[in-house]
């Protein structure tokens, strides 16, 4: 596709700058309250979770404290399991399937597996439902060090002491039909590149590690959901957004080398979860459920 004019945003070929990035914040409106949806939930939690503070993202005038919930009875030697959610705000139900596991399943799991959830790691992104940050940057390419993002900098620091601790770290998104229609547009207006179409899978499906693949865990997972809600077909090339295929639902992404959130722990198992909230075949509620199933599953794979 030759054609640049493809986002009301900079010049044909040419990245963004300063002036750029301000005229795309101007277009993100709040819509939606990390207070109310998530620091309230995490509040309703504390009489049976410790709930621990990480940090703050400061933009402006605007502070959103970070928070984490984590077992009470966390005891050396047990495995440890990290869930994060939110690492893109926009992606609803990784935040609210967090949630939703630690207040319907996390007690059940009490002194046989140490547990960090970290539910919405991108507060300011959650509010405006968007993918990037207050600075057009994606956190979710930004878990490495120096980290541009203030979001995946701090996860790392909360992460770091207990790195090489965790058995298993699950890490819940969406792919939505905004992908298509904003983002990648987006994302290549920024960078200056012209904009490829795809198409948008239609399914629940995972991203495991190119260079520590982990099948079995996968298979676990995608079991579980498919219970649930239903498993993203490969397209015609056997493909899943030009991935290739490695099992049913299941594809490889280089975490570390991508700056990936599931890359951050240092687990044996990892996985990117993504489930299609624009499906006709899947409500928000099945969305949600598929996620608490996720790590429901995720669990019970590293406790055998």
């Amino acid at each position: 596709m030759s054609d640049f004019h493809f986002y009301p945003i900079g010049s044909p070929g040419h990245p963004w700058g300063d002036a750029e990035r301000s005229q795309w914040r101007a277009r993100q409106v709040r819509q939606r309250s990390y207070a109310d949806d998530v620091l309230a939930a995490i509040e309703r939690l504390r009489n049976r979770f410790d709930v621990v503070s990480y940090g703050e993202v400061i933009y402006g005038d605007e502070r959103f404290p970070l928070l984490a919930i984590r077992s009470r009875d966390w005891k050396p030697g047990l495995p440890c399991v990290l869930v994060t959610g939110g690492v893109h705000g926009y992606e609803t139900s990784g935040v609210h399937g967090a949630l939703r596991f630690v207040d319907a399943h996390a007690q059940g799991y009490g002194g046989r597996i140490n547990l960090l959830v970290v539910p919405c790691v991108s507060p300011w992104a959650y509010e405006r439902i968007q993918r990037w940050n207050h600075d057009a940057i994606d956190p979710n390419r930004s878990f490495r060090a120096d980290s541009p993002a203030q979001e995946s900098a701090a996860l790392m620091r909360l992460v770091a002491p207990l790195r090489g601790q965790f058995a298993a770290h699950i890490d819940l998104h969406e792919t939505t039909d905004t992908d298509e229609s904003e983002y990648r547009p987006a994302v290549a207006a920024r960078d200056g590149k012209p904009f490829e179409p795809g198409s948008i899978p239609d399914g629940f499906y995972l991203v495991d590690d190119t260079g520590n693949p982990q099948p079995a865990f996968q298979q676990a997972l995608i079991q579980a959901v498919q219970r649930v809600t239903h498993i993203a077909p490969a397209d015609d090339k056997n493909e899943i957004l030009g991935s290739p295929l490695q099992a049913p639902g299941v594809i490889h992404y280089a975490m570390t080398e991508l700056g990936l959130c599931a890359s951050v722990s240092g687990a044996r198992y990892t996985s990117t979860t993504e489930v299609y909230p624009d499906s006709p075949h899947a409500t928000p509620e099945q969305c949600i459920a598929a996620q608490v199933a996720a790590v429901c599953a995720g669990l019970e794979f590293v406790l055998a």
